[in-house]
């Protein structure tokens, strides 16, 4: 990779994991904060509360993605961050689930993770986006790992309010960085393609339902995670980060391998669906650990070991392969269905983890997921192998 891309990659993989920052740590410590507040013995509401922000998106990543490839990436990401510092400052002064809910709202409502995405593609070389792509999926990963970590011991010095400041300060910042740090890219502008078109293609549509269920299971998953470390591990949560943090960087070294060697060799669907198997044992994994009392403590360490092995693995592929399906003139839209429907995954395992945690137990969280895995598993196993990079 040139100079240029590095810069680019690097300072638009940061802004995009401050997006994700903003979901990441609220999982680990919300579902704990709610019971502080008058409404927060309700696990729907709660659910709402931690989907909401991934519902706003879904309204926005198609219109933000469209826009970014009509009136330019730069502008519409500003504008997006813009409105997610105003919602983080809401959230900061709420005293309810429901005030909190209505601040997610307004910051999800600035959904530029599919411009962020197409303007990484518009700056990088098709035979470098795959690397460029997996810095967004890195800068994910980490961050997750990062909030996994930090996210307790913030709670603990600043409280949830502080946390949402901080996310609203740190936004702000990153307006600078697009507008002075990430350099221009040309735009393909000729030959955009209709909406419906990229919507109904069928590669698009299998990774489009992938990553709904990737990400609906994540978020359904941190609904239970948190109470069944403090109950099989006998782990506060602000000790959680002893458990994240090994399980997480070493989710990295096992990663990497498979996605370079795929990609080397042109074997990323058999990765892809490897991946996916791995999620499915994960989920049935998790369902047999907490149908049982007596379950070890080294059994949900390795299932989290396990999740967020095939879950970097999918995060660093997906966007990489949409990317390179789509039409070159309306990758902003290409990426724009694909965040919505990211977005509405975590909205869905958000408020149908809590309905399902409510009334039916944590441990149908997980076959809810698990179900979900295994559609997803049969849908890939008929998607195209496209081949090694520079090879037509």
């Amino acid at each position: 990779m040139s100079g240029m891309e590095i810069r680019a990659s690097a300072s638009l993989a940061s802004i995009f994991a401050l997006r994700m920052l903003g979901l990441f740590l609220f999982l680990p410590i919300f579902a704990v904060y709610a019971k502080t507040l008058p409404d927060g013995a309700n696990a729907s509401l709660v659910g709402l509360a931690m989907g909401m922000y991934g519902l706003a998106q879904s309204f926005g990543q198609i219109p933000f993605g469209m826009a970014s490839d009509r009136y330019g990436r730069k502008r519409i990401i500003v504008i997006g961050l813009i409105l997610f510092a105003i919602g983080s400052f809401i959230a900061a002064s709420a005293d309810s689930v429901f005030w909190i809910m209505i601040g997610r709202a307004v910051q999800g409502a600035g959904a530029i993770s599919a411009a962020i995405t197409a303007f990484i593609a518009d700056s990088t070389r098709e035979q470098h986006r795959t690397k460029a792509m997996a810095m967004v999926g890195a800068s994910i990963g980490l961050t997750f790992a990062a909030s996994m970590v930090i996210a307790p011991l913030l709670y603990s010095w600043i409280g949830m309010s502080g946390i949402f400041v901080l996310t609203g300060v740190l936004s702000l910042a990153a307006i600078g960085v697009v507008l002075f740090v990430v350099p221009d890219a040309p735009m393909v502008s000729a030959g955009r393609v209709p909406l419906m078109q990229i919507v109904k293609h069928g590669e698009l549509m299998r990774l489009n339902f992938g990553v709904f269920v990737l990400h609906m299971g994540q978020v359904a998953m941190f609904m239970v995670l948190p109470s069944a470390m403090v109950q099989y591990l006998g782990l506060p949560v602000e000790q959680h980060w002893k458990v994240y943090l090994p399980v997480v960087l070493a989710s990295f070294l096992f990663m990497l391998p498979p996605v370079f060697i795929g990609e080397k060799h042109g074997k990323m669907k058999q990765v892809f669906v490897l991946a996916i198997g791995l999620l499915l044992a994960v989920q049935a994994g998790m369902w047999a650990a907490l149908s049982h009392p007596g379950t070890h403590w080294g059994v949900l360490v390795g299932l989290l070991l396990a999740f967020f092995i095939a879950f970097n693995v999918l995060e660093a592929c997906q966007p990489s392969l949409v990317s390179r399906i789509a039409p070159p003139s309306s990758k902003g839209s290409a990426l724009g269905v694909y965040n919505t429907l990211q977005s509405l995954g975590l909205f869905a395992g958000g408020a149908i983890g809590g309905l399902l945690r409510q009334y039916e137990g944590p441990a149908s969280v997980f076959i809810l997921c698990a179900v979900a895995t295994a559609i997803w598993l049969v849908v890939a196993l008929k998607m195209k192998n496209l081949p090694r990079r520079g090879q037509a």
